[in-house]
Parts: structure tokens; sequence; C-alpha cells
């Protein structure tokens, strides 16, 4: 699955907006959205509350879990934690980073949103690889990994498919020759 693929499954995520035109309703394949009044909240996919925001027909609410207070939290959590911590959303760099190159004046602090969440991503990718690292030392087959997210899987999935892929060639030889 490429990057572009993961994405498009997080735009599916609903956010608020708080809209700045009036409509009754937008009648989608995926449901219908509104009504549509200004300064009234209004819940709808994250893909079309861009497409409004770019157009300048709203403003975006920023998921709960997107501030810099919850975000350190998180960032706390996950370097203290040996395994990985849920997250608040199961696509949350995706939708952080939609939000943060579309709707950055939505954002509170979006700058050191920016920082958190690419040092949370920092932080989960290392502690990944590590994971890996040891799994391949261990010569282990498989491994469980909880709470991560997509994105996160996608990002290692070249190399580790290749690193088995290498190793079951190695023991295959290896078997073969003794």
């Amino acid at each position: 699955m490429e990057p572009s693929e993961v994405e498009f499954l997080a735009e599916k995520e609903l956010v608020t907006i708080t809209p700045n035109f009036s409509e009754s309703k937008i009648c989608l394949i995926s449901g219908d959205f509104g009504p549509f009044n200004p300064s009234m909240h209004t819940r709808l996919p994250l893909w079309l509350a861009v497409n409004l925001r770019q157009r300048q027909k709203c403003r975006i609410e920023p998921p709960e879990w997107l501030n810099v207070d919850t975000l350190i939290e998180k960032k706390v959590a996950e370097s203290e934690s040996q395994v990985f911590t849920k997250m608040p959303s199961p696509h949350y760099m995706e939708v952080a980073m939609l939000l943060l190159n579309n709707a950055s004046e939505d954002i509170p602090r979006a700058d050191e949103v920016r920082v958190l969440v690419k040092d949370v991503w920092d932080l989960r990718l290392a502690k990944l690889k590590k994971s890996i690292d040891i799994m391949i030392a261990q010569q282990e087959t498989y491994g469980k990994l909880n709470n991560l997210t997509l994105m996160e899987i996608n990002s290692v999935r070249p190399f580790l498919t290749q690193a088995l892929d290498h190793m079951h060639f190695l023991r295959m030889h290896a078997m073969q020759h003794t």
C-alpha cells in the first residue's frame, strides 16, 4: 500500500468545521452532510473539510488531541514506554499533516504542534526499527506489534519483507547444505 493510499483512508475521518456559508446539506456517496450555517459546527470527512478550507468556506476545528499539551503527554508516554502506546487516532500523522499543511491558521501554536507530531513519529519509528532489529537478530519469523498505525507499518514494510525474505533464503540454503 502506498502512502497516498493510507492518506486516502485517513481522509475519511470525521472532523468538525465552522462554515461561513449557508447550505441545507451536501449529498455525497458516503452520506449526507450538513446543514451548513455560519458559526454552527458541522462534522464531515477530512477531505471535504480540507476542500472547503482551501476555498475559504470554513474554519477547521482541530481534533481534541491535536494540541501542544496532549502531544507533549503523548511524547513523554511514548518515550517512557517500552511498548507502543495507543495513539489518539489511527491516522494521527496523516490527519495532523493534512491539517497543518492546509489549515495551520486554525491550529493554535501550529509550529509547536508540527514539531511534536514529528517527535512522536520519530520516537515510534525508532522503537519500531529497534524491535525489527531484535526480531531479526533472534531469527524470529514473526512479531506482534500492537498499537501501530497503518502508516507506521507501511513505512517499514519494504525493509521488513526484504529482510524476512533474505532470512528465509539463508535458512533454506543452510538446510540444503546440512
